[in-house]
């Protein structure tokens, strides 16, 4: 029903938006370029440990949970999903913030 581009990298860029609403939950007072941040190099951490395949950290990907946390593995397009899911966030925080200043 959606492009297939938009299938493909649609629960990527999901995901680092919840991640961006989680660090935001984490850092209240912090402001959202930092939040941004923050969930960024989270995001970025997580797809780069997928580079590494040891028995220990297969066997917890191999549980639903663990790939649904950890991943399978490394997509360099994963990593442009990540910036735009957390820009989507960042930038509805400013709008959100800016409009209710205007109240």
């Amino acid at each position: 029903m959606l492009p297939d581009i938009v299938n493909a990298y649609l629960g990527d860029a999901l995901w680092a938006l919840m991640i961006f609403f989680g660090a935001g939950f984490l850092f209240k007072n912090a402001k959202t370029a930092s939040v941004a941040l923050i969930a960024l190099v989270f995001c970025f951490l997580i797809e780069c440990s997928q580079l590494y395949h040891a028995p220990w950290i297969d066997d917890i990907r191999a549980a639903p949970l663990g790939g649904l946390i950890l991943g399978y593995g490394f997509l360099w397009s994963d990593l442009l999903a990540y910036v735009l899911g957390v820009s989507a966030g960042a930038a509805g925080e400013m709008l959100f913030r800016k409009r209710k200043r205007q109240l």
